[in-house]
């Protein structure tokens, strides 16, 4: 019953002008502007970079970015020809149906290749295509810096943690919470 009140009551500030509580409004992405991000703005006014290439970068980067698309690039490129159930065990923690979107998605970029096996019960196989490949080698070199730059990362979040923490007065906000407790007690 409760439940029914709050989406009726939802519903009313709603129609009244009100935006619903759970209406969620997202501008839309814009990145910080720099020198660099400046002067290929210009390029691309002069002529400079074509459209094309730069929409396409970033359909890749937002393809990429996404968690499964990076899982799949990975385990293909280790592994090789794999079926569809192995995939999604080697993947681990995807759903049979985020799997599914995320090879459609490879698929149609070209990214991967699907061999549908003539024989009962059907198989399914997938392997990067020489454009996955290509793309694997490009995530690699992130892999090889984050190997590479691992300890140094971790210093300087533990020097960040200990600089930030001490610069907003954390430790005098737990000493006041603390001295809050013994007094109600």
């Amino acid at each position: 019953m409760k439940k029914g009140k709050k989406h009726k009551k939802a519903k009313k500030n709603h129609a009244s002008g009100q935006a619903a509580p759970a209406a969620v409004i997202r501008a839309p992405f814009t990145a910080p502007s720099t020198p660099q991000v400046e002067a290929r703005s210009s390029n691309r006014r002069q002529g400079g970079i074509d459209a094309r290439v730069e929409t396409l970068a970033h359909e890749v980067i937002a393809r990429v970015a996404d968690k499964w698309t990076i899982v799949v690039l990975q385990v293909l490129a280790e592994h090789g020809v794999v079926r569809f159930s192995h995939l999604g065990k080697l993947a681990g923690g995807v759903s049979q149906k985020m799997l599914t979107k995320t090879l459609r998605q490879m698929e149609s970029d070209g990214l991967v290749r699907r061999t549908a096996l003539p024989i009962i019960p059907p198989h399914v196989e997938y392997q990067l295509t020489p454009l996955g490949e290509s793309l694997s080698e490009a995530f690699c070199g992130v892999w090889a810096w984050a190997e590479a730059n691992c300890d140094a990362v971790e210093k300087a979040r533990a020097e960040f943690q200990a600089t930030s923490s001490t610069a907003r007065g954390d430790a005098d906000t737990e000493a006041k919470i603390a001295g809050r407790r013994r007094r109600t007690e």
